[in-house]
């Protein structure tokens, strides 16, 4: 019988590594209440807080991990999202260096906006609330991944679509998965292209479950119209070529085709879209409609 298991934001990560201690499990098919800070830690409570006083140490907190039971390398980790409740207010902030349109000379500002009945507000213009997660992610096969960056193994992957009603597929790499995540948004769009979205804390209600024997080369998206595979990379380049890369892959095996006629038909279905272009790794996904492919197309 499934049962509920819950996690203070208290117990956070700054880093994704293999050798993480849970502080929790769960078994496959228990429901998580994850409770978040905001990617900054809540150390910002005012318009007046410079950014150069925060400790940066401390941003884009992650709570966990949780240890899943009976999940062990190789295993596909599924992830429900169920609810996504963010706290009013939001924080918004730009600093030079930062973002898209870094390299221009602007001031470092930080913005409080408000959340009212499904909006942000912001400066009187009501922007219609989408609660996301930004950081997900399990731990990784080696090495330490700061949670302010992404791999496969998830991360700060910061995907508009990773809200309600959605599904996330990890490859597993240790025993037990390690489940964290934090970083809400109540909205961002596309890119985050200032280097936030409306950061929030709040709480998150998944699902988890296992795949087992196989696994998806990076993670995978599931929404109610399509698949996507979520590729990081150095630049926009390196993670385009990944996620087109693996698309192809997918339709050369699910329809025994060659390569030459994989690479056509990708550029038929398959639709790119940007994540994030800010973070220290670069997003991408590649989407694949739910008429062409299920999850075992992308799990070997």
């Amino acid at each position: 019988m499934a049962k509920l298991v819950r996690v203070s934001k208290k117990n956070v990560i700054y880093k994704f590594t293999p050798k993480m201690r849970a502080i929790g499990k769960a078994f496959p098919g228990d429901i998580i209440v994850f409770e978040t800070m905001d990617c900054f830690g809540e150390q910002i409570r005012d318009e007046n807080v410079r950014l150069d006083e925060i400790d940066w140490g401390k941003v884009n907190p992650a709570t966990g991990p949780v240890y899943i039971e009976n999940v062990e390398p190789n295993d596909t980790l599924k992830v429900e999202i169920l609810s996504i409740k963010v706290n009013n207010p939001a924080v918004m902030a730009v600093a030079p260096g930062a973002g898209v349109l870094g390299n221009l000379k602007y001031n470092s500002k930080v913005k409080i906006v408000n959340i009212e009945k499904d909006f942000v507000v912001f400066n009187g213009l009501k922007v219609k609330i989408k609660p996301m997660i930004g950081v997900i992610g399990v731990a990784p096969r080696e090495g330490e991944y700061p949670t302010g960056t992404s791999d496969i193994h998830g991360g700060n992957m910061d995907i508009a679509e990773l809200t309600v009603g959605t599904t996330i597929y990890f490859p597993v790499f240790v025993e037990g998965a390690l489940l964290a995540l934090g970083d809400l948004h109540a909205v961002q769009a596309d890119g985050e292209i200032c280097v936030t979205g409306a950061e929030a804390s709040g709480e998150v209600v998944v699902r988890v479950d296992v795949i087992r024997g196989v696994q998806p080369k990076y993670p995978v998206l599931e929404t109610s119209n399509y698949y996507a595979i979520i590729a990081p990379g150095k630049d926009l380049d390196e993670a385009v070529y990944k996620a087109t890369m693996e698309a192809v892959n997918v339709l050369k095996r699910k329809y025994g085709l060659s390569f030459e006629e994989a690479y056509m038909l990708a550029s038929l279905i398959v639709n790119l879209r940007i994540n994030q272009v800010v973070d220290p790794k670069k997003g991408v996904r590649a989407e694949i409609p739910k008429e062409y492919v299920s999850i075992e197309d992308f799990l070997s």
